[in-house]
């Protein structure tokens, strides 16, 4: 594995104070500039020496990007407001409290009042073998150190995977899924508005990021509808420690209940693919069914058909099936 050299190469920095200025930077940058919101991700490319661009463009001084408003159907919240102030603020814990509960999970206090909701959709997997400089597919190289006969994967894809088994390692993302979130990002030709599940890839589009992202665009906001507000909401994340952890795997789950009877329903999960995963079978299985132990058993069976274990990753088969069970569940 690669050594922690904890010093940084050298890099040109901007810091623009407005969104068009940062969107022209990166546009006359291209490939060359690295976006930092939070820095959290960054810093750690960075001190590794794993990623060296020439030209950091530093969003902390656009306010524009900071930020929660209502708006005529919901909500929209500017990238770089810090995921402290997403937990706390009172539409979402009132109406959408599936995103303060998935947001108040991400890592530990302290990293919640520096890091950004853009950020946490934004950041890189967090493959060792990929962060520590091995050239696998991922990196440019022609093989997945992950998927071998002798790999370490307890922490990879079993859906999803092609050529590379990295897994989305956020926590937020799931639960903007879920609740039908909208991405707004600007592009060199306008701003472009895409649903949360678009905005995130698999290898099979392109195996060098895990958003839609390309080099001169910016995620400006996030916009929830009101579509979802109010409704019955689940999330729960598995990690190997309680606090600074990425999940093994989580579930964020959106139900419209009428007495017993599921209306309608939205079931995310993250850590088991390339990007977080809306389980459309199992929502359809669920309308007009019961909130009850036999449509949580089914809708668990589901959520796992097709689901491909690696040598150590077996354990988030039923791990997974359990979570969307537990979402399920009247008593949850």
């Amino acid at each position: 594995m690669a050594v922690i050299r904890d010093m940084m190469p050298a890099f040109e920095l901007f810091q623009p104070a407005t969104v068009e200025d940062a969107a022209a930077l990166l546009r006359e940058h291209g490939e060359q500039a690295w976006v930092m919101a939070g820095g959290l991700d960054s810093f750690d490319w960075f001190k590794d020496r794993v990623k060296r661009p020439s030209v950091v463009v530093d969003l902390g001084g656009v306010d524009a990007l900071k930020g929660i408003e209502s708006t005529a159907d919901g909500l929209e919240i500017g990238a770089m407001t810090p995921l402290t102030d997403v937990v706390r603020h009172p539409d979402i814990r009132e109406r959408y409290g599936l995103l303060q509960q998935a947001a108040e999970l991400v890592a530990s206090p302290q990293i919640r009042n520096q890091g950004t909701i853009g950020g946490n959709n934004s950041q890189d997997t967090r493959c060792w073998y990929y962060r520590d400089g091995w050239t696998c597919y991922r990196a440019d190289g022609n093989i997945c150190y992950a998927d071998t006969p002798t790999s370490m994967n307890r922490e990879h894809a079993i859906f999803g995977a092609d050529r590379c088994v990295a897994v989305n390692p956020s926590d937020t993302a799931p639960a903007l899924v879920a609740l039908d979130a909208q991405m707004v990002v600007q592009t060199a030709g306008g701003e472009r508005l895409m649903d949360a599940a678009d905005y995130f890839i698999g290898p099979s589009i392109d195996i060098t990021r895990m958003t839609i992202l390309e080099p001169g665009d910016l995620l400006t906001a996030i916009r929830i509808p009101s579509t979802w507000a109010g409704a019955t909401f689940y999330f729960e994340k598995v990690r190997d420690r309680q606090v600074w952890d990425f999940p093994l795997v989580n579930v964020a789950t959106a139900l419209r209940v009428s007495g017993s009877t599921i209306e309608d329903a939205r079931v995310a999960v993250n850590g088991v693919a390339p990007y977080p995963m809306r389980l459309t079978a199992v929502e359809d299985a669920l309308r007009g069914g019961s909130r009850d132990e036999a449509t949580a058993e089914r809708a668990g069976d589901l959520a796992v058909r097709g689901a491909r274990a690696l040598r150590h990753n077996g354990y988030k088969i039923p791990l997974m099936r359990n979570l969307v069970k537990r979402s399920i569940r009247a008593e949850a």
